[in-house]
């Protein structure tokens, strides 16, 4: 299994989306969970100097999405709802997010996730629902 979650960690970060936007965003997946971290830049910040609500849902849903897909090496996985509480600000420093899957079934499977400021502040939390298709379209298949 080892493989497989460094297999899904190399397909995070050559993503187009993480490159391009995110590039300096580490990742680390296990078994029902995933570690991200990354460095608050200016570009992630909205005109009042604070991140953006879109990069607090970007870390928390891409930590839970990737707990869940440690899980399934038959199929992929897609986000079919996300609920995200927003905490407190972030302006600088590093964040950190982690995703674990609290519940799992045949055609659903639910992560939670936390986002941790440099000094380990929670700073916002989600909860993701996700359900599985029958193909992998991280390895090619149709």
């Amino acid at each position: 299994m080892q493989e497989y979650y460094r297999k899904l960690e190399e397909i995070y970060k050559g993503a187009p989306y993480n490159n391009d936007l995110f590039e300096n965003t580490s990742i680390t997946i296990s078994e029902g969970q995933a570690v991200l971290s990354t460095l608050v830049l200016p570009r992630y910040c909205h005109s009042g100097g604070s991140m953006h609500g879109s990069a607090y849902f970007r870390m928390l849903d891409d930590a839970a999405y990737f707990a869940v897909q440690s899980l399934l090496t038959d199929q992929s996985v897609y986000t079919t709802s996300f609920q995200i509480n927003l905490l407190r600000p972030v302006r600088e420093g590093i964040i950190r997010s982690e995703g674990e899957v609290i519940f799992r079934s045949r055609k659903l499977y639910i992560a939670q996730s936390h986002l941790y400021d440099q000094h380990e502040k929670l700073v916002a939390f989600g909860t993701g629902h996700f359900m599985p298709v029958n193909s992998n379209s991280f390895f090619g298949k149709a």
